[in-house]
């Protein structure tokens, strides 16, 4: 499991690959924004567990600083704003253990919250009077392709993969249309022994997604068939319960490359077991062979998203079809320089499922 020791590269901020439209590995600053709905009458309570939090906060390594703000128009929205050094130790503490527990005295005095991280490009005046080094910078701003990627993972019990392959590979669809501005665009569903990892691809509001899709019957359904074969235990009628599981069940993408746009490929899943403290390194080194490969007209690679969080690491693929999964997950050369990251061979992990939107 990573814990808050654990110390990513030494950032630093160098030129950005136009055919990377995501990356957490970029070394400039990083700019988190939490919006918060208290519920009436407990903005006292909340300032208390405010305060509490932000003294654990300050001394995580990577945290900057941080502000509390209160709407002028509604006194129940408030904002809260931090700065990192990058997004590697946010991430990591974000996604700890330790951040599930800090975080815990909030819950019983708020509606809502909603997180959104953004790296820092551009700054005037102040702190800005620095050089762009110095302050490290993001260089330029990444060209998106407009899809928002996520994935969620968790583990059963073992003797009972045969059983949740069958449960979750045997389901209606959710709608696709979530509103005017966000649609479902693809979910592919893969296990290796007992471990399943749901990738999600959406346009729009990830968030207001994943909302829908757990509004959807049908996903209703199958949740609540797999519930007992889960060896974390869950009461999706309970919302504290719910958000406890898949607050530890987010598996964040940290990067994404695309070698051909226009190429339809066979999608492939790896799974990287990473030794204690070592997954964000080890999804780095990955992201940075990416890179490197999306440029090598050689390579099967299409288009590859990694994802991380504790010492869990995948890495999705597309890859030119026909080719067959032996071929383009052979990455030969590829582990050199990993293998003191590893705790165990990578392994390809098996599909269970994979369905698109028509217009995705």
């Amino acid at each position: 499991m990573t814990t808050l020791s654990e110390k990513p590269s030494a950032p630093s901020t160098r030129q950005v690959s136009k055919r990377v439209s995501q990356s957490v590995f970029d070394g400039s600053r990083l700019r988190v924004v939490l919006l918060v709905d208290v519920h009436d009458g407990a903005q006292q309570q909340f300032l208390e567990a405010y305060e509490q939090l932000c003294n654990q906060v300050a001394q995580v390594p990577g945290h900057v600083s941080d502000q509390l703000c209160q709407s002028i128009e509604n006194p129940s929205q408030w904002l809260i704003t931090s700065e990192w050094e990058s997004a590697p130790p946010f991430l990591t503490w974000v996604n700890s253990e330790e951040h599930v527990r800090m975080v815990e005295p909030l819950h019983s005095c708020v509606r809502d919250t909603r997180s959104l991280r953004f790296h820092v490009v551009r700054e005037t005046g102040g702190a800005a009077a620095g050089s762009a080094e110095r302050r490290r910078l993001q260089t330029s701003p990444r060209i998106g392709d407009g899809v928002i990627r996520h994935a969620l993972t968790f583990t059963v019990r073992p003797g009972s993969e045969a059983e949740v392959k069958r449960i979750l590979a045997d389901y209606a669809s959710p709608r696709a249309r979530v509103d005017e501005t966000t649609r479902l665009c693809r979910t592919s569903l893969f296990m290796h022994g007992n471990r399943v990892v749901r990738a999600i691809e959406v346009r729009g509001d990830l968030l207001a997604a994943l909302r829908h899709v757990a509004r959807q019957p049908e996903v209703r359904a199958v949740e609540e068939a797999i519930n007992p074969y889960l060896e974390q235990e869950r009461d999706l009628n309970d919302q504290e319960s719910a958000r406890v599981f898949f607050t530890r069940a987010a598996l964040p993408a940290v990067h994404h490359v695309t070698a051909d746009e226009l190429t339809e490929g066979e999608r492939l899943a790896r799974y990287y077991p990473a030794r204690p403290g070592s997954g964000m390194r080890l999804a780095e080194l990955l992201a940075q062979r990416d890179e490197a490969a999306a440029d090598d007209p050689d390579s099967p690679v299409l288009r590859s998203t990694i994802f991380q969080r504790d010492d869990v690491v995948v890495r999705l693929l597309d890859v030119h079809p026909g080719l067959g999964a032996q071929a383009a997950l052979a990455e030969p050369g590829h582990l050199a320089g990993l293998e003191a990251l590893l705790d165990g061979e990578p392994v390809g992990m098996d599909l269970v499922t994979d369905r698109r939107s028509p217009d995705a």
